[in-house]
């Protein structure tokens, strides 16, 4: 998902925080990746952007990849950092049925320039849940509509770098001290409530939510509850 993925979020910060949203390699304007990563490589780039932008320090809000570079860039760039929520992530790494799973599906991807449309339900499924799918049946035709636009290669090195070749992070995650909201979605078929939950314990003081009726893209399927958390979480934590 690209950064418009929380333009809703945004359109209920924005009044009160100047907003920056970043698109992933790949997605929107952003280059396509043509190489597989390290999570320690991503969050680096959040320290070139704001110095890019000229700021100094930021709250930091995240979602599955991005909570996974949210909590190393809290671990290893404290000084610029003010709050974190992180939303459907996790610190752990793939146990060994989603290891086969996502291997098999880079391999099949690494065939193709473009994500073929019979992936697109495997998709839909990952990220949303019952209630989604239920009530907000356009989301699919967006998730849909993102991945016609993808390089197949440059997805598969984000998956392949994000999913099965991702290290455990709960010993990184410990040296955190910032303040942190974790944020699970009860209906997350991708990280389930337990595996974000984990991620929770790993971080001293972080608080733990877990949203009823979402799935794995809470800022998309939520975008009002999600800005009114961000929102309360940030005006305790201010810079």
């Amino acid at each position: 998902m690209g950064g418009d993925m929380f333009a809703g979020v945004a359109g209920h910060l924005q009044t009160e925080y100047r907003v920056v949203l970043v698109d992933p390699p790949g997605q929107g304007g952003s280059e396509p990746l043509k190489r597989r990563f390290q999570l320690s490589e991503s969050a680096e780039c959040i320290p070139a952007i704001l110095d890019a932008l000229g700021i100094s320090r930021a709250h930091y809000v995240g979602n599955s990849w991005g909570a996974m570079i949210g909590g190393t860039f809290a671990a290893r760039h404290p000084d610029r950092i003010g709050a974190a929520v992180l939303m459907n992530g996790t610190g752990s790494p793939a146990g060994l049925r989603q290891k086969l799973e996502y291997f098999a599906l880079v391999s099949l991807l690494r065939l193709r320039s473009k994500v073929p449309r019979a992936f697109y339900p495997r998709a839909v499924s990952a990220f949303l849940g019952p209630t989604a799918e239920r009530e907000q049946p356009e989301l699919a035709d967006y998730i849909a509509s993102s991945l016609s636009r993808l390089d197949a290669a440059s997805v598969a090195n984000a998956i392949e770098s994000v999913v099965p070749r991702r290290p455990s992070q709960a010993a990184l995650f410990a040296s955190i001290r910032t303040p942190v909201s974790i944020v699970a979605g009860e209906e997350d078929r991708t990280f389930p409530v337990a595996e974000t939950r984990a991620m929770a314990e790993a971080i001293p003081g972080a608080e733990f939510v877990c949203m009823p009726g979402v799935a794995h893209l809470a800022g998309l399927e939520q975008p009002l509850k999600v800005g009114q958390l961000i929102r309360d979480f940030v005006s305790r934590h201010p810079l």
